[in-house]
C-alpha cells in the first residue's frame, strides 16, 4: 500500500527504547567516569560544571557530584573577582531551580541552593523567601521547602510575627496544612512568650485565641487529624525545669536519695553536683537504681562510716546541682530514722496546668464543644481523646470516671491503637493514684484492680513503703521499679508477668507476693537476690513451682527467705 506508514510492532518500539536508554546510559557514565577523574587530579573548572550539570539535570540526589560542585565554586571565590563570582551562582540558582522541578523533595538540591547563597556575594534573600512562599503553594507538606524557609528567615531577619502572619494565612486557607499548624506551634512562644511561667509556654491571652482558631479547624473537617495534633499542643505544658524535686536521707541505711525533676547523668564530666554534710562539702560516689539506668530521675549515694552518728545526733544536708543553681536542703533530727525535704505533685501541679479563673473557663467552653462535636461524630477518636485531654486539664480526679468511660469508646473506635490507649489511660490511673496518696498523706499507694497495663512516674514513689499491683494486665516489673527505695511490701498477684526486673536493690522489701503470674524459671527470680531483707515469697500459681528441685534452688538463691508458699 503505497504513502501508508508502516506501524511499528510492540516488540520494535521495544527494542528502540532499549538502544536508547543504552546510548543515554554511555553518555552519562562517560560523564560520571570523567567527573571522577576531574576530582582525583584536582581539575577545579568549568567543564566540571557542565559535565556535572548534565548528569545531575537528570538525577539531582547524586550526592557526590554536588560536592565536587561546591568545590569548584570554593576554588573560583579565590580565582575570581566577586562580581564574577556573583553571576556564576546566580547561573547556579537558576540551574538549581530547574533540578527543583524534577525533584522537589530532593535533600542535595536544598541543601546546595542554601550553601550557595551563604557565599554568594550579594544574596537576595526577599527573592528566596518569595520562592519558598510559591513553591509551597504547590506542595504546602514539602517539610525540604520548609526547612529551607527556616535557614531564609534566619539568614534575612525576617521577623518571627511576619512568619506567624504566614502561616496563619495558609491555614485559613486550608486547615489540613500540618506543617503549617507545627510551624506555627514554634512561633508563638517566641512571639508570644509567657513571662510568667518558664520558657516554652505562650502567653495565657493568646493561647485563649488559638483555641478559637483551631476549633473552627476541627468543626470544618473533624477526621484531619492536623488541627487536632496541634490542639493537643495547645493543651500540654512545658517541660519542666531541671530541679531536685526530693531529698532523702536514711540513717539506717546510711545513704542519702535524690530524686529529679527529670532524668539527668550526674556521672558526665559536665554535671556538677556537690553534697554538703554539715556546711562541710562530703565526695561521694552516685549511683542509679538500677544497672541499666544511665540517665535516671533517682541517684543514690552511700554514705561513708562515721558520716551520720548515733540516733541522738542531728545533721544537715544540702544538695547543689548546676553550679548551686539548684539546690535541696533537709536535716535529720535527733531520734529519726530518715529525714526528707520533697516538692507535692499536688503543689506542683505535676500532672496538670494551674489554671487561671479565665482559662478554666475557656477550657470549660471548649469541652462542652467538643462533647458537642463527638455527639455529631460519636466515633471520632480525634475528638474522644481531645475530650480526655480538655478533662484531665481541668480535673483530673473530678472527670475520672468520665475519662475511663471515655477511653472504654475510644478503643472501640479505634481498636487498632487499643495498646496505646491502654497505656495512656494506665498513666492517667497511676496519676490520680498518686495524687490521692499525697492529699491522704500515707505513704501506700493501691493500684489493684485498675486494669492497669504499664508502670509510669514511678520516680514519684520514692517514699512509698507498700504498693499493691494486683489483678492487673502487666506483663513485666520494669527496672524503673527499683526506684522505690522505700518498699517494704509489694503485692504483684493475678498480672501476667514473667519476670522481677526492677525488683533489684530494694533495700526494704521484705514481703513479695506474685501469685498466679507466668514466672517459669528460677533465673527469672535472680534480682530478688539484691534484697537482703527479702523474707517472704509467694509464688503460688506460677510454672516456675513445678520445676524439679524448686525448692531447693530457690533455697540457693534466695537463702534469706524464711516463708515460701508455693
Amino acid at each position: 500500500m503505497h504513502g501508508r506508514l508502516k506501524l511499528k510492532t510492540t516488540e520494535e518500539q521495544a527494542e528502540e527504547k532499549r538502544k536508547e536508554r543504552e546510548k543515554k546510559m554511555k553518555i552519562a557514565v562517560a560523564a560520571r567516569d570523567a567527573c571522577f577523574e576531574k576530582r582525583k587530579r584536582s581539575v577545579l573548572d568549568e567543564e566540571g560544571l557542565e559535565l556535572t550539570k548534565q548528569l545531575l539535570g537528570g538525577n539531582p540526589d547524586f550526592a557526590t557530584l554536588w560536592n565536587f560542585r561546591r568545590e569548584i565554586f570554593q576554588h573560583f571565590e579565590k580565582e575570581k573577582s566577586p562580581e564574577v563570582l556573583q553571576v556564576l551562582l546566580e547561573k547556579e540558582l537558576s540551574f538549581l531551580e530547574a533540578c527543583l522541578r524534577v525533584n522537589p523533595k530532593s535533600y542535595g538540591t536544598w541543601y546546595h541552593r542554601g550553601w550557595v547563597l551563604d557565599h554568594m556575594p550579594s544574596p537576595d534573600w526577599a527573592r528566596e523567601l518569595e520562592l519558598c512562599s510559591k513553591l509551597l503553594q504547590l506542595d504546602e507538606r514539602n517539610f525540604h521547602c520548609w526547612d529551607y524557609r527556616r535557614l531564609v528567615v534566619s539568614r534575612s531577619q525576617v521577623s518571627c510575627s511576619e512568619e506567624l502572619d504566614f502561616t496563619f494565612k495558609l491555614i485559613s486557607s486550608n486547615f489540613s496544612n500540618y506543617s503549617s499548624w507545627h510551624y506555627r506551634s514554634t512561633l508563638l512562644p517566641r512571639v508570644h512568650p509567657d513571662t510568667c511561667q518558664q520558657a516554652g509556654r505562650v502567653h495565657e491571652g493568646v493561647l485563649l485565641t488559638e483555641y478559637e482558631l483551631v476549633r473552627n479547624a476541627f468543626f470544618t473537617d473533624p477526621n484531619d487529624q492536623s488541627a487536632w495534633f496541634y490542639y493537643r499542643w495547645l493543651l500540654g505544658r512545658a517541660d519542666r525545669e531541671e530541679t531536685v524535686s526530693c531529698l532523702y536521707v536514711s540513717r539506717e541505711g546510711q545513704r542519702l536519695i535524690l530524686s529529679f525533676s527529670r532524668p539527668v547523668n550526674v556521672l558526665s564530666p559536665s554535671a556538677e553536683l556537690v553534697l554538703f554534710v554539715d556546711s562541710l562539702p562530703l565526695m561521694v560516689k552516685w549511683r542509679t537504681a538500677h544497672p541499666k539506668l544511665k540517665h535516671s530521675a533517682l541517684w543514690i549515694c552511700d554514705l561513708p562510716t562515721g558520716t551520720i552518728n548515733e540516733a541522738c545526733s542531728e545533721h544537715s544536708f544540702k544538695i547543689h546541682w548546676r553550679d548551686g543553681v539548684v539546690q535541696r536542703e533537709c536535716v535529720l533530727y535527733r531520734g529519726r530514722s530518715e529525714s526528707w525535704c520533697r516538692d507535692s505533685a499536688t503543689d506542683q501541679q505535676l500532672f496538670r496546668s494551674d489554671l487561671s479563673v479565665e482559662k478554666s473557663t475557656v477550657l470549660q467552653s471548649e469541652l462542652d464543644s467538643c462533647t458537642q462535636l463527638q455527639e455529631m461524630e460519636p466515633e471520632n477518636k480525634w475528638c474522644l481523646l481531645t475530650i480526655i485531654l480538655l478533662m484531665r486539664a481541668l480535673d483530673p480526679l473530678g472527670y475520672e470516671k468520665d475519662t475511663l468511660q471515655y477511653f472504654k469508646t475510644l478503643k472501640a473506635a479505634d481498636p487498632m491503637r487499643s495498646a496505646y490507649f491502654d497505656d495512656l489511660r494506665s498513666k492517667f490511673v497511676i496519676e490520680n493514684s498518686i495524687l490521692k496518696m499525697e492529699y491522704a498523706e500515707t505513704r501506700v499507694v493501691d493500684l489493684s484492680k485498675k486494669d492497669v497495663t504499664a508502670l509510669y512516674h514511678l520516680d514519684q514513689l520514692l517514699l512509698v513503703t507498700h504498693m499493691n499491683l494486683s489483678s492487673n494486665r502487666l506483663q513485666s516489673l520494669t527496672a524503673q521499679l527499683s526506684m522505690l527505695q522505700c518498699l517494704e511490701v509489694l503485692e504483684a498477684d493475678d498480672n501476667v508477668l514473667e519476670g522481677v526486673e526492677g525488683l533489684c536493690g530494694l533495700p526494704r522489701l521484705e514481703e513479695v507476693s506474685l501469685r498466679n503470674n507466668r514466672i517459669a524459671k528460677i533465673a527469672d527470680l535472680q534480682p530478688l537476690a539484691s534484697c537482703p531483707k527479702l523474707t517472704i515469697l509467694n509464688l503460688q500459681g506460677n510454672p516456675v513451682t513445678e520445676a524439679t528441685d524448686f525448692q531447693s534452688e530457690l533455697a540457693l538463691l534466695l537463702p534469706g527467705v524464711k516463708d515460701l508458699i508455693a
